[in-house]
């Protein structure tokens, strides 16, 4: 079933919410999940109501209840507010019986829900946020990090694309710690492995006119540019780089760190072929993915992002984990978590101590419009990123 339309969640409107008191809890209350996304801005397509509904899947998938008790899915929207998605997780956790929180995009937001989840001890699912941050520097034993983070997402990449032969870059980064990040790891493996960076330009979150940063790239002949921004930014930087002949073939290397699926289908098949990056989910690399991806875009009308897809596993895996630990008691259930076989869509993947989810990255090129054979056939894979070499080693602060 479709989820109900979503719409922006004030802190007023979740006063509104039942209160369960959560410490006189009956033994057959619901177990909540809270699905905390971006319901009606810039991420709301790669998380947003296609959050809720992947929740809401593994829910029904995994027979509608654990522990004797029913599984309901609840969500509000951040509003990309760090101070909003922490009081909304404060309320979550100790009134109203919400037991893990899930998704999260924006890294300031993710730790700010963080740190709310390990004062609590209640569990928390971060599968939108890339900041490599949430377990080399902020791990906590209640919390397990999905998404493909900023050092796979850069490091894992330029390797992949050094290894194709492009040895020099430039890079086109956001003014920000999370673009300022990904160009850090992305140029430290470059250079440990003979690549150059011939230079950088940074642009402010939020521009227009990339023109600038584009000629800089262009005249400084490398083999190799890095778009290391994001969402709107980093759709109007493919759309001018396109404009400027950059994208094209015989062309430099167009590396998109951090890309999602609707952004492709949002800018189409002739706007950004040749494109290159990486992920650890594509509705086609399996067959497990494929059968999801059906059930989801005959649900939503969209195939499911790698966010989407994550949220559904650690669902799942989180549902296993109360069951094989006999309570939803977060340092327990995620316990069981690290110690738990895990499927990532026909991909073996792992929890480490850390909480850091460890899977196998794929390098992928866009299509071209006429290798695409139907709607959403849009990559093409290029090579495996061992999940090992991809994602930094564990923290051993974090161990146990």
């Amino acid at each position: 079933m479709m989820p109900s339309p979503l719409t922006r969640r004030s802190l007023a409107a979740l006063a509104a919410l039942p209160l369960l008191g959560g410490r006189a809890r009956a033994a057959d209350a619901p177990l909540r999940i809270g699905v905390l996304t971006d319901e009606t801005g810039p991420y709301a397509d790669s998380g947003g109501p296609g959050s809720v509904l992947a929740a809401q899947m593994a829910a029904a998938d995994f027979g509608g209840r654990v522990l004797g008790r029913p599984i309901e899915i609840v969500h509000a929207d951040h509003q990309n507010k760090p101070d909003i998605a922490a009081a909304i997780a404060r309320r979550w956790y100790d009134e109203n019986g919400v037991e893990a929180i899930i998704d999260l995009p924006v890294t300031a937001i993710a730790l700010a829900v963080q740190e709310v989840a390990k004062q609590r001890r209640k569990t928390v699912m971060i599968t939108a946020a890339a900041t490599a941050d949430l377990t080399a520097k902020s791990c906590s034993p209640v919390s397990t990090h999905w998404a493909d983070d900023t050092h796979a997402l850069t490091a894992g990449t330029a390797r992949a694309v050094l290894d194709g032969g492009a040895k020099s870059w430039f890079f086109i980064t956001v003014d920000h710690a999370f673009g300022r990040a990904m160009q850090r790891d992305a140029s430290a493996v470059i250079e440990a492995n003979g690549g150059r960076v011939l230079g950088a330009a940074r642009h402010a979150i939020g521009a227009s006119d990339f023109a600038p940063f584009l000629l800089q790239a262009r005249s400084s002949g490398a083999q190799a540019i890095g778009l290391a921004s994001v969402g709107g930014d980093l759709i109007n930087l493919i759309k001018q780089a396109r404009e400027f002949g950059l994208l094209q073939a015989g062309g430099p290397v167009i590396v998109g760190f951090l890309t999602y699926i609707t952004d492709i289908n949002a800018l189409g098949l002739e706007m950004t072929e040749g494109l290159t990056f990486s992920a650890g989910f594509y509705w086609d690399q399996s067959e497990p993915a494929r059968q999801f991806g059906a059930r989801f875009k005959a649900a939503r009308g969209a195939m499911p992002t790698k966010n989407q897809a994550a949220i559904y596993t650690a669902t799942m895996h989180y549902l296993r984990a109360c069951d094989a630990a006999k309570t939803s008691e977060a340092l327990a259930v995620n316990r069981a978590m690290r110690a738990q076989p895990l499927d990532y869509f026909g991909h073996p993947a792992r929890v480490r101590e850390d909480g850091r989810v460890i899977y196998d990255l794929t390098l992928y090129r866009v299509k071209t419009p006429k290798e695409s054979r139907a709607p959403w056939d849009y990559y093409q894979a290029l090579a495996t990123i061992p999940g090992d070499s991809a994602f930094l080693p564990a923290n051993p602060a974090c161990a146990g």
